[in-house]
């Protein structure tokens, strides 16, 4: 195995880069740091290691070693239920929640960001067997790619997103023409009026009016929404809690929020980039294009 050891410290150093051009601390604020940061890039370490030593195992027919790769995929497996239940746990103690759909999205890419890095790793181990400068080569480009496969799609892919009027009938809130809710103090109606933002959301087809139908991709409009412009929702105050509702006959959908700073377009922007939820996207279109397979 000495002979590839410039394979494995290759294979290694580019899992390692790659894992850690993929931990971002942004709005969802998880993972925490850094004890957070410690457990995933040491993780990040583990399936760079295991990808590279992959290669080396192969040539010499270690086919022992080589199925640690598989344990190795049952330990990420486990990862995915272990944030899965630290993100529910966090859950409880919020105000504007994300969602079981968003915390599952979130699970399932920390997840595959270890198959990501141990396949960086792996390819890039296998390159270095041609020499150093075309490992280095394999390493940038799956590095990029990496990354944008990370990206994933947003909110403002697939829909409009512009301003819309706040108002009342008598004691019914609208955004537009649909209606929010209910709020019979006049005080806290005025300062709705005062304080408070909406924006419509309008599907550009019925591929993105049926994402905007899922409750959890709603509920991740709502919450980054809240995360990133703050919220005047108190545990007493229901009537400030940010809301996302729908046209029953149109499919647009309407966001609520009373910000801590009214800007509306730092409110445009945090909804368009909200991440599309992989449990929610549905394509109906599709369907109906290569019709349903039992016709």
């Amino acid at each position: 195995m000495e002979q590839y050891l410039l394979n494995i410290i290759a294979g290694s150093l580019a899992g390692i880069i790659a894992r850690i051009f993929m931990m971002r601390l942004d709005y969802r604020q998880y993972p925490g740091y850094p004890h957070g940061l410690i457990s995933h890039l040491s993780l990040g370490a583990i399936a760079a290691a295991l990808g590279a030593v992959a290669i080396p195992a192969l040539i010499n027919k270690d086919f022992t070693a080589f199925t640690f790769l598989a344990l190795a995929a049952q330990q990420f497996r486990e990862i995915r239920n272990i944030e899965r239940e630290t993100l529910q746990n966090l859950e409880e103690m919020r105000l504007e929640k994300r969602g079981k759909d968003y915390i599952e999205g979130i699970a399932r890419t920390f997840e595959a960001r270890n198959y990501l890095v141990m396949a960086t790793a792996f390819i890039t181990s296998a390159v270095a067997l041609a020499g150093l400068w075309y490992a280095l080569a394999a390493a940038v480009v799956l590095l990029i790619a990496s990354v944008r496969f990370m990206a994933g799609e947003v909110v403002g892919d697939i829909c409009e997103v512009v301003p819309a009027e706040i108002h009342f009938k008598d004691t019914l809130l609208f955004v537009g023409d649909i209606n929010i809710m209910t709020v019979g103090l006049r005080e806290s109606r005025e300062k709705i009026l005062h304080d408070a933002l909406g924006v419509m959301i309008k599907p550009l087809n019925d591929n993105s009016r049926a994402t905007l139908h899922d409750m959890g991709q709603r509920m991740a409009i709502s919450h980054t929404a809240a995360v990133i412009m703050g919220s005047k929702n108190e545990v007493d105050r229901p009537e400030f809690t940010p809301l996302v509702r729908k046209n029953i006959d149109t499919g647009a959908v309407a966001l609520y929020i009373v910000p801590l700073e009214k800007d509306i377009e730092a409110l445009l922007a945090a909804v368009r980039r909200t991440p599309l939820l992989e449990s929610a996207r549905l394509k109906p279109l599709k369907t109906q294009a290569g019709r349903i397979a039992s016709d």
